[in-house]
């Protein structure tokens, strides 16, 4: 089987080149399951309702979200009506939405969790003993378990990688929106890499305007970011897998830009 994971969504540029490659990735690579990571996609913060079906009707099976999950008060209104939407699971058991999605493709089930880093990030529930947790629960349905790690230091990242080897399909970091190189297979079986990217504006800071955050880092004065425009790329990856047993066999990146056309 094949997953294939779409990096951070940033804004109105990272929902054009969803909408324009999305379907022709899908026609490439076959893959059994698509998620997209979708919590910058409304305005570069948050999501809406329309956004996140927008996503399902161009093929994604789930849909993850991060620290950014709150920022589009639209969000209250419709996230106990979106089975396939994944929030990060390590906010106290209260907070609205699903811990994890289990979505289903013919006759396999994949399970798909999402979780927040703490380090230099928003207090939250220890991420490792949540993933424990639900690793238990989803593992009576299915192998195959697919963790989004959403986190900004590349240490906890490598360690959720480490810690999960051998429990999970993948563990794939995002927030940080620059693909890193170090995809790989784990010793036990887990793909693995720091962060999977960002799909949307190529030539902005992390998916906004250079200028904002320049004048961010010169004045140390608050600045309203807003995503750039511009040339748009599209960050990914590619996990093939076991299907009875969940364990991985490749994980590739993907890259989409001027620099790295795409070839059908």
């Amino acid at each position: 089987m094949r997953i294939l994971f779409i990096g951070d969504v940033v804004g109105s540029p990272g929902r054009n080149m969803v909408n324009e490659y999305l379907p022709k990735l899908k026609k490439k690579y076959k893959p059994t399951v698509t998620i997209v990571n979708g919590e910058n996609a409304a305005g570069g913060k948050g999501i809406t309702e329309k956004i996140y079906k927008g996503f399902l009707e161009k093929g994604a099976q789930a849909v993850t979200l991060g620290n950014h999950t709150w920022d589009n008060k639209d969000i209250f209104e419709f996230i106990n009506e979106a089975p396939l939407m994944a929030r990060p699971a390590n906010y106290p058991e209260e907070t609205p939405g699903n811990e994890y999605v289990i979505t289903k493709v013919n006759d396999l089930e994949i399970g798909v969790i999402s979780l927040m880093g703490r380090t230099f990030m928003p207090p939250n529930d220890c991420p490792f003993k949540k993933a424990e947790a639900l690793i238990k629960k989803i593992k009576k349905r299915t192998p195959i378990i697919f963790v989004d790690f959403h986190a900004e230091a590349t240490s906890e990242k490598q360690a959720m990688g480490w810690f999960l080897n051998g429990k999970v399909t993948a563990v794939a970091g995002t927030h940080t929106h620059v693909q890193t190189a170090d995809n790989r297979i784990l010793p036990d079986g887990t793909a693995y890499i720091s962060d999977t990217g960002m799909t949307g504006p190529i030539d902005g800071i992390l998916g906004m305007k250079r200028e904002d955050i320049i004048n961010k880092f010169l004045t140390n004065l608050p600045v309203r970011f807003e995503v750039a425009k511009g040339r748009e790329q599209l960050n990914g990856i590619l996990i093939e897998a076991d299907s009875n047993t969940g364990s991985a066999k490749k994980i590739d990146r993907i890259q989409i830009s001027d620099e790295n056309p795409f070839f059908e």
